[in-house]
């Protein structure tokens, strides 16, 4: 019996679309699509966390300090240690080092001993600011030198927090002294001249000594772990010497450029921070 011309398209119709459906359902079985997942491919959450493609670097060593290796002295600097990469810096530093025993300071992370830091240095207890860590290492700053910094391992050894910090701008004649980063008072200072200049850079105080004399308001003063940038240039009993914060009672000194490298200020000015201050407590000399 002959098949009429539209039984004959609608049986052409149907069989086009079973093809496209068996084609379809062949792709999403393959993974064209949402149909069964490929079993050799694991099902891993967005939010699983993934192993890091570089394990943590090992600390470096500590090589074992020479018998002879020198001691940071009061007159007596360390050498061979690198420069303060930040002298100038005035972000708050806020913990420190106080070492308990003979403490070598190294050249870099891992690298060569220098020299000793002692726990007391002229009778002093030694506390320095911390101004960088690397790899399980310390950086500090190296007292009896000037911008100058040595690395320590951060074992054997707790910081101390600090909470002030005293800023010298050269260029205004002003000290600030500062606590957890609100000022506490500012005085205008005089400075080191020309020849005789107060050493920039980032240093601490060391502790206090007395002083002789009226014009010192009988005060002591701070001493600090800077030195004198040019001894040669200074008398011969100051070139052992080091830096200082003390009074001056002569006011016309102020905001001039007349001391040779110590800040002086205001009697009123050096007892508040003689009551307040902290051995350790940072001191940023900027130009």
């Amino acid at each position: 019996m002959p098949i009429s011309r539209s039984r004959r398209n609608l049986l052409m119709l149907t069989a086009m679309v079973l093809v496209v459906a068996a084609l379809v359902g062949f792709r999403l079985t393959r993974g064209g699509g949402p149909g069964p997942a490929d079993p050799a491919q694991p099902i891993v959450a967005a939010d699983t966390p993934r192993a890091s493609a570089e394990p943590p670097a090992a600390v470096p060593p500590a090589a074992q300090p020479p018998a002879d290796l020198p001691v940071i002295a009061y007159a007596k600097g360390p050498r061979g240690l690198p420069a303060d990469p930040e002298p100038e810096s005035v972000v708050p530093i806020t913990e420190a080092l106080r070492p308990g025993t003979k403490t070598a300071l190294y050249d870099a992370p891992g690298g060569r001993p220098r020299a000793y830091l002692p726990p007391r240095i002229s009778g002093l207890p030694v506390v320095v600011p911390i101004v960088a860590r690397e790899n399980g290492w310390a950086a500090v700053l190296a007292p009896s030198s000037n911008r100058t910094i040595g690395w320590v391992p951060e074992t054997g050894w707790t910081p101390e927090p600090l909470r002030d910090q005293i800023v010298v701008s050269l260029a205004d004649r002003r000290m600030t002294w500062l606590r957890e980063g609100a000022e506490q008072g500012r005085w205008t200072v005089a400075i080191g001249t020309e020849r005789t200049p107060t050493p920039h850079g980032r240093t601490f105080v060391l502790g206090r000594t007395g002083t002789s004399g009226a014009v010192y308001a009988g005060l002591d003063a701070l001493v600090l772990g800077s030195v004198p940038e040019e001894p040669e240039k200074l008398a011969a009993s100051l070139r052992g010497a080091h830096t200082g914060i003390h009074a001056w009672t002569n006011r016309s000194a102020f905001g001039r450029e007349v001391s040779n490298g110590c800040v002086r200020t205001p009697a009123a000015g050096m007892r508040e921070l003689l009551a307040q201050v902290d051995p350790g407590t940072p001191v940023i000399v900027t130009a």
